[in-house]
């Protein structure tokens, strides 16, 4: 063989090699993880109380320093107000916590109202998801709810129950998040935990979390607790009391996982920025799962 065709040979098998490597190359440099790779991700859920803390002031910077310092990746949200009220300052609560977070973001509205003067943007309170991964997709899906805001409500389909498929360095994340009924009677609770589970049962790989107005031994969260595992019972021996912030007596916030998902550890974040306890949990995601 000539020199000649031995460096064409050469040649071509770099090149060869060269495309070989592009895919896996490109995948680093997006931050992904090789296939059946695991994937660490804090998540968070947080009741924020529209930015009202234990001492009575607005203030939601002090919600967004709470999420910051806690390191969360994605956080479900309730009790978010946008442009709802001069309790907030008429602000887009949710916008204000991604810009200053830095994070991709969702909104799902329990209630849309017209506004206050007619030039002014809508006046929107629900729920939320802020991630510093992309989100892919999401939909406010609609549960059974009885309305705060009509004098005579009934039980009946509502928005507010927002659901997103999140990309975690190329593990496929379903994240829910929920806030439900605050009353004494647990009927439309357990209607809620009922419209939840036939809206979830579409995807695997999913973590819900949520206000859930409820301790762990109320009879209407049971059903949630035959598909899902507590990520606290996992890793920690105390209840988790999350409510009221300035003196927690109740459990009633939660992050649940589908039962294939390692729980690394959780966690009770004290701070009095709302009246509400955020918690969070490091779980372990797996790529192509």
């Amino acid at each position: 063989m000539t020199c000649i065709k031995k460096w064409s040979l050469m040649v071509t098998m770099v090149l060869l090699f060269s495309l070989l490597l592009t895919p896996f190359s490109q995948a680093l440099a997006q931050g992904k993880t090789a296939p059946g790779r695991q994937v660490n991700v804090k998540v968070m859920t947080y009741n924020i109380h529209t930015g009202i803390g234990t001492d009575g002031d607005y203030n939601i910077d002090r919600i967004a320093n709470t999420i910051q310092q806690s390191g969360a990746d994605i956080i479900g949200l309730q009790e978010v107000d946008v442009n709802w009220s001069d309790r907030s300052n008429f602000q887009n609560e949710l916008k204000r916590l991604a810009e200053k977070l830095d994070m991709h973001y969702f909104f799902a509205p329990i209630y849309n109202r017209d506004p206050i003067q007619p030039d002014d943007p809508r006046r929107k309170f629900g729920v939320a998801i802020l991630s510093k991964h992309p989100i892919l997709q999401a939909d406010n899906h609609e549960i059974t709810r009885l309305s705060t805001q009509d004098p005579h409500p009934e039980p009946k389909p509502s928005p507010g129950f927002a659901e997103a498929l999140i990309n975690v360095k190329g593990a496929k994340l379903w994240f829910y998040v929920t806030h439900l009924d605050y009353r004494s009677e647990p009927i439309v609770r357990q209607m809620q935990v009922e419209d939840m589970l036939n809206v979830m049962q579409a995807h695997n790989n999913k973590i819900l979390v949520g206000d859930m107005n409820a301790t762990p031994k109320a009879d209407e969260l049971q059903p949630l607790f035959q598909r899902f595992k507590d990520t606290w019972d996992i890793t920690q021996q105390d209840e988790g009391l999350t409510y009221p912030a300035y003196a927690p007596t109740k459990k009633i916030d939660y992050i649940l996982t589908t039962p294939d998902m390692d729980v690394q550890s959780t966690d009770v974040i004290q701070t009095m920025a709302s009246d509400h306890l955020p918690v969070t949990a490091d779980v372990t995601l797996t790529r192509g799962r």
